[in-house]
């Protein structure tokens, strides 16, 4: 592309950048394999009135156009056309109904995959990405101990990816029926209204929220101090937690027997649960936030963001919920429980903070020189046989100047350059070169092997090697 033609907020990486992006899909796929979740992919593509009832606006969503409809896009309403997937989510609960029949329940499924969200384009956040997704979908029902399962999966797997420099990582969790319950107490009507503002708090900060609640929300701004003090509640277990809300809802007079109160216990009860459980299993994972509220309608339950130690600036990088409502065929409700990952806001940071960066750009060990085009039949064949074994092989594109293949498979970082033997002395034999350390020796292409330290596509974080 010619510089200064690449479209702001859809990131291409260059060959070493791919490298590690690669590197971080192979290594969550492993993670989310070893739990049992299986794979699938689903299509890009989405009916308008599936993505708009999700809440998402239509602002933020592309939609698509036929050559013959450019022009007239406006005489379809948007509940009608086709748009681009902004979330991994919404295509699941629709694959589930249309493929329930041939599912096993609850189904456990992992998917990476490209989306698109019409935001504004910034650091770490782009129009085109990749979002890796871990979901449970029960058919009727989910048992609750799912909310506990996935964030410790999550959790495992961002782990793994600290030898990429990616710095320990904490899910913040929080239950929607806690939250509503509380600010019902407190004679709130528009919850969804008050959820996504609290959501803003990290962005704007308390005042501004405050400011908003009263605005938008109709709240006064004795509720509003009271949602904000919500928000500020934190606890080291699950008991400590349920004894400070019961003293903050005395404290705004939410009564113990009121229909209000009920539903936040309900949620805290999950909340407490769920800390508990994971502080047994991996202590320090998980801990509650209850300024965590996740702005998408869809959520019914639990809801978690995660963060990165010492990179508050890139905000969440992991974040999900329980959705009860999301996915239904009549009478029937698949319930689920999921998180995702902004995978290509993990590799910008990698690549750009941590200082990830590839070993070598090419994934071949080998590359076999060709003394003339005369003789290129007889390296491919060389290239074949080692491919045929496992080793990853190139060929020289011409048969220029040795100096200048063996410069080509060093700015490739190809470690190995073979050179074949003279086909006119029946007593020469090949040769292989390591261009790292400068040694050759004689080889024969149906049992040499590489060192498997040299001849590996490695990911190095500044300087230190990540196996």
């Amino acid at each position: 592309m010619a510089k200064g033609a690449s479209l702001s907020g859809f990131p291409e990486w260059l060959p070493s950048e791919r490298v590690v992006e690669q590197r971080v899909i192979d290594t969550l796929r492993k993670v989310f394999e070893l739990n049992g979740f299986i794979g699938i992919e689903t299509r890009a593509v989405e009916p308008g009135s599936s993505l708009l009832k999700k809440g998402e606006t239509s602002k933020e969503i592309y939609l698509l156009s036929r050559l013959q409809e450019v022009g007239q896009e406006n005489d379809t309403p948007v509940e009608d056309r086709l748009g681009l997937h902004f979330d991994l989510t919404v295509p699941l609960s629709r694959y589930v109904v249309e493929h329930a029949n041939d599912l096993a329940f609850p189904f456990k499924r992992w998917q990476i995959q490209k989306v698109w969200r019409g935001e504004r384009p910034q650091e770490g956040r782009f129009r085109e990405f990749v979002q890796a997704d871990i979901d449970v979908i029960g058919n009727g029902e989910l048992p609750d101990h799912y909310e506990v399962e996935l964030p410790l999966v999550m959790v495992s797997a961002l782990e793994a990816l600290r030898e990429f420099g990616l710095p320990k990582a904490t899910v913040h969790a929080n239950n929607r029926k806690l939250s509503e319950g509380f600010y019902r107490g407190l004679g709130l009507n528009d919850i969804e209204g008050v959820l996504r503002e609290i959501d803003k708090l990290d962005k704007i900060g308390a005042d501004e929220v405050a400011k908003l609640l009263v605005g938008e929300c109709g709240a006064s701004e004795a509720q509003a101090a009271a949602c904000l003090e919500l928000a500020n509640l934190t606890a080291a277990n699950g008991a400590e937690l349920a004894e400070r809300f019961d003293a903050l809802c005395a404290a705004h007079g939410i009564a113990t027997d009121s229909d209000a109160y009920v539903l936040a216990r309900q949620g805290l009860d999950t909340l407490a649960m769920i800390v508990d459980e994971a502080a047994r299993i991996r202590p320090g994972s998980v801990i509650a936030d209850l300024k965590i509220a996740r702005g998408l309608d869809y959520y019914t339950g639990s809801v978690y963001e995660t963060f990165l130690d010492g990179a508050a600036s890139l905000g969440s990088i992991c974040s999900g919920g329980r959705y009860d409502n999301l996915a239904s065929q009549g009478n029937r409700k698949y319930p689920g429980v999921g998180l995702s990952i902004g995978l290509s806001r993990l590799v910008s940071y990698m690549l750009h903070t941590a200082g990830a960066k590839a070993s070598r750009i090419s994934p071949a060990a080998v590359l076999v020189a060709v003394w003339n085009e005369e003789d290129r039949a007889a390296s491919n064949e060389i290239a074949n046989r080692l491919r045929a074994r496992g080793i990853a092989t190139d060929v020289a594109p011409t048969a220029a100047k040795l100096g200048k293949q063996i410069k080509y498979a060093d700015k490739l970082g190809i470690p190995y350059v073979w050179f074949p033997a003279d086909r006119s002395d029946p007593e020469a034999v090949d040769e292989v070169k390591n261009i790292v350390t400068g040694d050759q020796e004689p080889a024969d292409a149906k049992s040499w092997e590489p060192d498997t330290l040299v001849a590996r596509q490695t990911v190095e974080i500044q300087g230190v090697e990540a196996a």
